[in-house]
C-alpha cells in the first residue's frame, strides 16, 4: 500500500467557540450527569466536546490531500485529548489547526495492510496559547470488511 501522505502537512486554521447551547447539546447527547453543563454560563466543556470542532472546519482545513484516503476503506482507529491547563470553557473561541503526524503501515492479521495516519488538532486561545490537542489515528485497511484476503 502506497500513500501520499505527507508527514507535516497542515490545514487552515480555522475558529472555534465552545457554545453553551453546544455544550448543553453535546451533555445531553453523552448522558453527562454533571448540572454545570445545564446550569452555569461559563462552565467547562466536557473533555471530550473537542470531538465537535470538526463541524466549525472548512474544506481546507483538513491537512489530508483529496483522495489521500478511501471513505469505504477508512476506519477511526484512536482518539485522545491533551490539556495544557484546565479544558476549554463556555465562551471561550480557540483557533484550531490540523497537522499530519505520523504515517506507517502495518501488516493486517487477516491479510493486507492497514495504512495508520495521526492527525493532531492545536487549539489555541486568542492569545496564541496552546489550550488543548486532540489527537486521532485514522486506519484505511487494504480491503472492504468481508472481503476475502
Amino acid at each position: 500500500m502506497t500513500s501520499a501522505i505527507e508527514i507535516g502537512a497542515t490545514g487552515e486554521p480555522y475558529e472555534y467557540v465552545v457554545e453553551r447551547g453546544k455544550v448543553r447539546e453535546f451533555a445531553t447527547a453523552t448522558k453527562a450527569r454533571g448540572t454545570e453543563y445545564f446550569t452555569d454560563s461559563d462552565a467547562v466543556a466536557p473533555p471530550s466536546f473537542l470531538m465537535t470542532a470538526v463541524f466549525w472546519s472548512g474544506p481546507g482545513s483538513y491537512p489530508l490531500k483529496p483522495g489521500a484516503l478511501v471513505g469505504a476503506l477508512g476506519l477511526h482507529g484512536e482518539q485522545e485529548f491533551i490539556f495544557h491547563g484546565e479544558p476549554p470553557r463556555i465562551g471561550d473561541r480557540l483557533t484550531a489547526q490540523q497537522k499530519v503526524e505520523d504515517s506507517y503501515v502495518k501488516q493486517g492479521r487477516r491479510g493486507g495492510e492497514m495504512l495508520f495516519v495521526v492527525v493532531n488538532t492545536e487549539f489555541r486561545d486568542e492569545t496564541g496559547r496552546l489550550v488543548a490537542e486532540s489527537r486521532q489515528t485514522v486506519i484505511q485497511t487494504s480491503q472492504a470488511a468481508g472481503e476475502p484476503s
